[in-house]
């Protein structure tokens, strides 16, 4: 008896399968019979559509319906440029018929730029022909066919951008052939590939390439799209990473018409990157645990073994799974002590079948929205050698919100240090000019109400000549941790203090109500400062320096004046103006010989 191995191949049946697609295809040609449907691009800044990706279908119902069986059959026939021509015809036609209202990225298979009729400005003709602007169009050049000469197809390329064509080069990320014709064409755009985007909220290899990829783009001055957003949690990495465009199917899926991003998801940009802006502003001490956590999936308690098995391997980036009840964590199921359990003898028999309550952690670290960072990794640390690594888990008002890792907590915080380090007065480790003018602008936009105090210590030069700077340094240091005290204690969410430089400090608080908060910090700062003087100086109320002039005179000992401006009686529209209205209130303070304040 003869063998045979696999299936037995009908010959003359494939055959006809090959007619009927070759007959199809020519059938698309002939009869102009292609459908475009668009996917927005949207601003990852501004929540705003900067234009259109024109995607191609076969008609509906048909076996070449799907482009990516579609386009390989036009290049079994060699009906590549036919089909590509007509494609891009279509799409220019629709596009100008329903008004486009921005860009429209046209996809081009590489080999086709080299093909003499598309040289000969066919697609200009139609653009023309059709009124539409060679501005509006761009290029995508798609990664189906390896580009062999890319000196001259850089050649080619060059012709359409002095004609006024853009250029965006295809799933880059995807392999060396996209890196090389990225190296090669200096591109106006650059879309990731959506095989990089996949999971990136749960990769950290993936957000470092990302993240040199986009700054390899403001080198050239290209500009990243991510492709493939289906997630929030991917939609928030990529705000976080800095890549200005997006595209995917939680923005929005491609339709026949040009439609618009949902108010959630425009708000949802605005959101985060309003939370990035905050960030500038944040310290471990400051910013929430909420702010970093991802909205990983939950599972119920009665959730059986092989159900997670099978999560955790179409998840590869997932290390654990919360375990929620009517809308509260109950439990964290970490997949090493899984799988541990799993490897025990009977183990794969006992809990593949059976819920996974019986092994999840019933105790895991659940921490409110609003619990600041540093908290949050005090209580990660003090947790058993065994749980140290487990994740946490985030709860808003009781319900689950999400989770995060002990490493992403530990990076975001080393993230804020350094941050506020690179902005901070060396001396007193405050935060500087550039961070205090954001604040004021941020207040300006965003509070209903607040006051701004500005800090300077009287009579200061003239304790550093006779005691030295060494000295005065000490004293600026003892005034921030006072006024920093007092603040903490003031108990108003948001406070900030910042140190302009020398002996100005300035603070930030959302009320108006500042009358005794002043009082508190010149009475505390009138008894803290006494440490820095001698006792004969104490005694005698006044040191002996020389002034400006170099003529010995008598100054009094060191004070405090705090000149206080409100938004309750004047609309200050910008900082320079809060500036103005503070000097003003400082020459008035600078008149009284004893720590004061003056509120305007």
């Amino acid at each position: 008896m003869k063998h045979t191995i696999g299936p037995v191949v009908n010959i003359e049946r494939m055959g006809d399968i090959d007619d009927n697609l070759q007959q199809e295809l020519k059938g698309i040609l002939d009869n102009k019979s292609i459908r475009t449907v668009f996917q927005p691009i949207v601003s990852l800044v501004e929540a705003t559509i900067i234009g259109y990706e024109a995607l191609s279908r076969g008609p509906e119902g048909s076996p070449l319906e799907m482009p990516d069986v579609l386009f390989k059959t036009a290049d079994q026939y060699e009906l590549v440029w036919e089909l590509e021509y007509l494609c891009r015809c279509t799409a220019l036609a629709r596009a100008q018929k329903m008004q486009l209202p921005g860009m429209v990225f046209i996809n081009i298979d590489p080999r086709v730029i080299n093909d003499k009729r598309f040289q000969k400005g066919l697609t200009k003709e139609f653009l023309a022909e059709h009124d539409l602007d060679e501005g509006k169009v761009i290029f995508e050049i798609t990664e189906k066919t390896a580009i062999e000469d890319y000196k001259n197809f850089r050649k080619v390329l060059d012709i359409y951008i002095s004609q006024g064509y853009k250029i965006a080069i295809d799933d880059t990320g995807a392999g060396y052939s996209g890196l090389s014709l990225l190296a090669q064409t200096y591109p106006h755009y650059i879309k990731i590939d959506m095989a990089l985007v996949r999971n990136i909220d749960k990769d950290g290899l993936k957000q470092a390439m990302l993240k040199a990829l986009n700054e390899f783009a403001l080198i050239t001055n290209s500009k990243i799209i991510a492709e493939g957003i289906e997630t929030i949690d991917e939609l928030a990495t990529i705000i976080e990473l800095g890549i200005p465009y997006g595209q995917g199917y939680f923005l929005q899926r491609p339709a026949p018409a040009f439609l618009d991003i949902t108010p959630e998801v425009r708000q949802f940009i605005h959101r985060k990157n309003e939370q990035k802006k905050r960030e500038a502003f944040h310290t471990s001490l400051t910013m929430p645990i909420g702010e970093i956590a991802r909205h990983d999936p939950w599972f119920p308690p009665e959730t059986c073994g092989n159900q997670v098995i099978e999560y955790f391997a179409a998840n590869p980036n997932v290390h654990g799974i919360p375990v929620v009840k009517d809308g509260r964590p109950v439990g964290l199921l970490m997949k090493n002590k899984f799988l541990a359990n799993l490897a025990t003898q009977y183990g794969v028999a006992v809990y593949m079948k059976r819920t996974i309550s019986l092994l999840m952690e019933r105790k895991p670290l659940i921490v409110e929205y609003d619990t600041p960072l540093e908290q949050v990794s005090k209580s990660a640390v003090t947790r058993g050698a065994d749980d140290i690594y487990d994740y946490i888990i985030v709860v808003k008002n009781g319900q689950y919100y999400g989770m995060t890792t002990v490493k992403h907590l530990l990076v975001k915080t080393s993230q804020l240090e350094i941050n506020r380090a690179k902005y901070a007065n060396p001396l007193t480790g405050l935060p500087g000019n550039v961070i205090i003018e954001e604040k004021l602008k941020h207040y300006l936009e965003f509070a209903a109400e607040f006051a701004v105090l500005y800090f300077d210590l009287d009579n200061f030069k003239a304790y550093n000549d006779i005691y030295g700077f060494e000295n005065g340094d000490k004293i600026l240091c003892a005034t921030a941790q006072v006024i920093q005290a007092k603040l903490n204690s003031l108990n108003v969410p948001g406070a900030f203090l910042g140190h302009i430089g020398g002996d100005d400090f300035i603070a930030i608080v959302n009320t108006v109500e500042v009358t005794s908060f002043c009082e508190t910090v010149i009475q505390a700062f009138d008894e803290r400062v006494m440490d820095f003087f001698t006792e004969k100086d104490k005694q005698q109320g006044y040191l002996v320096a020389k002034n400006r002039h170099g003529i010995v005179e008598k100054f009094p000992l060191t004070t405090l004046s705090i000149a206080v401006v409100t938004s309750r009686n004047k609309d200050f529209s910008k900082p320079e103006e809060i500036a103005e209205a503070v000097g003003v209130l400082k020459k008035t303070c600078k008149m009284t010989w004893k720590s004061c304040y003056e509120i305007a």
